[in-house]
């Protein structure tokens, strides 16, 4: 997670935060996507292996092992228990992971950051904007937040372009840390609920 955000935080109600982690223990899916579980590991870590996969994405384990990722998804298993974060996985027809959200959230802030990535074979099929989109109405809907913050990279001009025709507002730079203390420039958006429905209809 970087540092220093959601830009914007305002405070929710401890009723507003706790409504927000109960949310996060209930989820099961996201769309067609499932929630992670142990076993996972080697499928996780054959997908983002790759580096068209892995490079733009700071959050990921570093070194990148089947090891590290195993962990990745324990964290992530607690992090649902404890209300603070969402890991799903998508499958294809054959059974593998061709794709997986992360979702990192911040309860008293009523505030979440969704990351991810989908397999090579899907790029460039308008697939990754689409699920983008459904995927920020599913955490306004059904986790009750009431602001949505995303970062990319400084060359990452494909999220970029994501996020600007989504109707996200720049809100800056920060510098984002990943697992193994190195940096990174960030480019920083936000919207809030309102501002989504007003685009994008009601979710």
């Amino acid at each position: 997670m970087a540092g220093e955000i959601p830009i914007t935080q305002n405070p929710v109600s401890p009723e507003a935060a706790e409504a927000i982690r109960c949310a996060v223990r209930l989820a099961t899916a996201m769309g067609d996507s499932r929630l992670a579980r142990e076993g996972d590991a080697p499928g996780f870590f054959k997908l983002v292996s790759d580096p068209a996969v892995h490079a733009p994405i700071y959050t990921l384990p570093q070194p990148l092992t089947e090891l590290a990722c195993d962990m990745f998804l324990e964290t992530h298993i607690v992090e649902r228990e404890v209300g603070i974060g969402l890991l799903f996985v998508r499958e294809g027809e054959d059974g593998r992971i061709m794709g997986y959200s992360d979702i990192q959230l911040w309860p008293e802030w009523g505030a979440g950051e969704l990351g991810g990535a989908l397999h090579p074979s899907l790029h460039g099929e308008g697939r990754g904007g689409a699920g983008a989109a459904a995927s920020f109405a599913w955490m306004f809907r059904e986790l009750g937040l009431h602001l949505i913050c995303e970062t990319a990279a400084l060359d990452n001009i494909p999220t970029q372009r994501l996020l600007d025709g989504l109707g996200f507002r720049r809100m800056g730079e920060v510098v984002s840390q990943r697992n193994d203390g190195t940096t990174r420039a960030s480019l920083v958006w936000e919207i809030t609920r309102e501002e989504w429905e007003a685009r994008h209809g009601k979710v």
